[in-house]
């Protein structure tokens, strides 16, 4: 549930500051008649998300092995590829975010209703299908009854935070909030990585080279509470093989490499202009 719930929450807060900015800039510009449209574009984009997950989801369960291994496994990859692009975009683009939102609701205001619809329901679907991808791979890795619980609670709690930052004196620090969230979910793409390797080496797509490298079963075994909190977060696995426990740490490794690198790009590009 807590993945879910973290996934749900981020993904929310980042929804509800796009919402909150583009209802803004069409206030800004004394258009209050845009509001409706604003609101019409973010609902379908988010009934559009729903409807994205239910079917995903749904088929994924309803396949057999080894499609049922071959979809989880694609599934769990592009999902811990994306997270990996979102924690990448965000370091970099969140500062603009503002900027580049009230620019193109700005422009979109010259083409009238349905350009504005356009713009709040692109900028919020790539939220709604974002998350509803990686709430089918969460699913997974545990039950569609915790997804569910840990979504809604992750939303609602998104709804709060979002209505106490542009309604209220509260203030969200976003930059340690997306600081803090980006490593939980840099390990959670890390366990999804793993477990996509894990179910292409049970398909033969993929060689175990040593099956098991250990076997910590009698110690946490994946079916105790700890063993199913860390599964579900981390991917934990207490027989795994030795391309998982490769894939892991190849993860980290290239993660690692790409952040430092990415955070040196902002310097020397201000190192330039100066």
């Amino acid at each position: 549930m807590l993945p879910s719930y973290l996934l749900s929450l981020r993904e929310g807060i980042e929804a509800a500051l796009i919402v909150g900015i583009l209802l803004g800039a069409v206030r800004q510009m004394k258009r209050t008649d845009l509001i409706t449209v604003v609101w019409l574009g973010t609902l379908s984009a988010g009934a559009l998300s729903i409807l994205t997950a239910v079917l995903l989801t749904t088929f994924g369960l309803e396949m057999k092995d080894p499609g049922e291994a071959i979809f989880e496994g694609f599934t769990m990859l592009i999902a811990a590829g994306l997270l990996t692009w979102m924690i990448f975009w965000m370091s970099r683009q969140a500062r603009f975010l503002k900027t580049n939102l009230e620019a193109e609701i700005h422009q979109a205001s010259k083409l009238g209703q349905r350009a504005i619809f356009f713009v709040a329901f692109v900028a919020v679907l790539r939220e709604g299908i974002e998350l509803a991808l990686f709430l089918t791979a969460s699913v997974f890795v545990s039950t569609s009854l915790q997804t569910t619980v840990g979504a809604f609670l992750g939303l609602g709690t998104a709804i709060l935070l979002g209505w106490s930052i542009f309604a209220s004196t509260v203030r969200l620090d976003l930059r340690r909030f997306f600081q803090v969230t980006g490593v939980m979910l840099v390990l959670f793409a890390a366990g999804l990585f793993a477990h996509g390797v894990h179910e292409f080496t049970e398909v033969g797509w993929i060689p175990a080279i040593i099956d098991p490298v250990w076997d910590f079963t009698s110690i946490i075994s994946k079916e105790s509470i700890l063993g199913q909190l860390l599964s579900a977060l981390f991917g934990y696995n207490p027989s795994p093989t030795l391309s998982e426990m490769i894939a892991y740490v190849a993860y980290f490794v290239t993660i690692g490499i790409g952040l430092q690198w990415a955070g040196q790009r902002p310097r020397k590009e201000a190192q330039a202009q100066a």
